[in-house]
């Protein structure tokens, strides 16, 4: 029987968060997460780390600007991740007025403390802009405003690294059956996916389990009245993208919602997103025909070329814990969090809802709550402290280079990868090798065999869909034999 300080329950951007603030403070933690690191929620988002222009429109003026300054320290503490994006707001006179874009671009500028990394929003003309040419000629004028984009499940898998460097325990495909008080502590039983259990005794438990969070809240705790939670699916759809520009586009549709149009995996394009009720099992909601139409169709009232569902090469969808809320509309809802202390019969905390942005400042609120409970935890320290495993050489330009000095005899879409998802890690993926052919047999798209073994030893990869969708977008790059010659290849046993 295992004992720890702290056991938290999910292994997406919260519960990764979380078991990373909490070790860095000197508890004892175990992470169990019930699939892979990010399997369901936190590798479906848009990818984004924003203050979210959309929800000043909703009065959430608190969640931007508590959004605005974790931009800043997420993106200090992951530069080679987390990459500054300029976003471009075509304006159409017929749905939102010119004086209100202006004045909420004003807003969102000065909610928060802006580096030069995020230039301040400015007026475009569309037939000078680079991106102009592929927009409908009938646009002309458009603003400007910058935001930043991120691989978010390697950012949940980074926060889980540090977490285990520090001294953590991560056990993913372990999944948490069982849950009962003895004596002020908590016994949980941990099923690992070959049927294995083991018992843990934990001081305390974060329930950071995302869409099934409400299932584990009651399974604590008996509640009265109406759910916590409120599942929204959001479906996304990729394809090739067809301009050379980096930048990115919010669309406004006349339903009211707004529509993104962003660069994704070097030549690809990401657009999203839907919010559609879901009340089935968050682990197999998969993307609808009818929000593929309406994503396409939301494209192509302002693209020059059309789209059509059979130009996706990529789709997927992912289950949103929303706080719940009687508002029918679910593009509605807020995204912000409510962190729920259950004091008795045994310290636990509860995390609902929230967003990839600010998961670093939610998981030090959710720390400073626990601290009655665990009284010999150090100070907060992630606003400030180390970065992310992978920081030292910079953000993924300086990466890159620091990468082409180091092995130039690199192919150039391997070091660009590489430094962006690795950063200065490559360095450790590299020892003992002098060239090309000390990388191992290549399962195509740049994948080696020497990554892959990197990615099972160092970042809890089980199969080809982990390596493939998770740690990297190599997907888009490998077809049906190359994908089960890579599977077949995990799959015999190591050495």
């Amino acid at each position: 029987m295992h004992e720890v300080d702290l056991l938290v329950i999910g292994g997406g951007i919260n519960g990764a968060g979380i078991a990373r603030d909490a070790a860095g403070r000197g508890l004892r933690v175990l992470l169990c997460e019930q699939d892979d690191l990010a399997a369901h929620t936190s590798s479906a988002s848009s990818k984004l780390i924003h203050g979210g222009l959309r929800y000043l429109e909703q009065g959430e003026f608190g969640l931007v600007r508590k959004a605005l300054g974790e931009r800043e320290v997420v993106r200090r503490q992951a530069p080679h991740l987390v990459r500054p994006l300029r976003f471009v707001l075509p304006w159409e006179p017929h749905l939102r007025p010119r004086w209100m874009l202006r004045a909420g671009l004003w807003l969102y500028d000065h909610l928060g403390r802006r580096s030069p990394t995020f230039p301040a929003s400015r007026a475009l003309d569309l037939q000078r802009d680079p991106l102009g040419p592929w927009l409908s000629p009938d646009l002309r004028q458009a603003f400007s405003y910058a935001d930043a984009q991120v691989d978010d499940a390697r950012l949940v898998l980074l926060n889980a690294l540090d977490a285990a460097q520090r001294g953590a325990r991560v056990h993913v495909r372990s999944r948490c059956i069982e849950l009962r008080p003895v004596q002020g502590r908590w016994q949980a039983t941990l099923e690992a996916t070959d049927g294995r259990q083991q018992t843990v005794i934990a001081h305390a438990v974060a329930n950071a389990a995302g869409p099934w969070a409400g299932g584990v809240l009651e399974q604590m705790q008996a509640r009265d009245g109406g759910p916590a939670l409120r599942l929204v699916q959001g479906s996304h759809i990729v394809l090739r993208r067809p301009w050379p520009d980096d930048s990115a586009c919010l669309l406004q549709q006349p339903d009211g919602r707004v529509v993104f149009l962003l660069p994704f995996a070097h030549d690809h394009l990401l657009v999203g997103t839907t919010d559609t009720d879901y009340r089935d099992d968050p682990a197999r909601c998969s993307v609808l025909p009818a929000e593929v139409r309406y994503l396409c169709d939301a494209a192509n009232r302002y693209l020059r070329e059309a789209i059509t569902p059979e130009d996706v090469v990529w789709q997927f969808a992912g289950v949103r814990p929303l706080l719940a809320d009687p508002d029918p509309r679910a593009a509605k809802l807020s995204r912000d969090y409510r962190l729920q202390l259950q004091s008795g019969p045994a310290p636990a905390l509860h995390v609902l809802g929230g967003k990839l942005t600010t998961y670093r400042v939610l998981a030090e609120e959710a720390l400073e709550l626990l601290r009655p409970a665990l009284p010999q935890m150090g100070p907060a320290w992630t606003a400030s402290g180390d970065p992310l495993p992978g920081s030292d050489w910079g953000d993924a330009a300086q990466a890159h280079s620091r990468l082409q000095a180091l092995a130039p005899w690199l192919p150039a879409g391997i070091a660009r990868r590489w430094a962006g998802a690795y950063g200065s890690r490559s360095e450790e993926l590299l020892q003992g090798v002098q060239g090309m052919g000390d990388l191992g047999e290549d399962f195509g798209g740049g994948l080696h065999a020497r990554e892959v073994d990197f990615l099972r030893d160092h970042e809890w990869a089980w199969n080809a869909e982990d390596v493939l969708w998770r740690r990297s977008k190599l997907g888009l790059r490998l077809d049906a034999a190359q994908v089960a010659r890579l599977q077949a290849w995990m799959e015999q046993p190591t050495l």
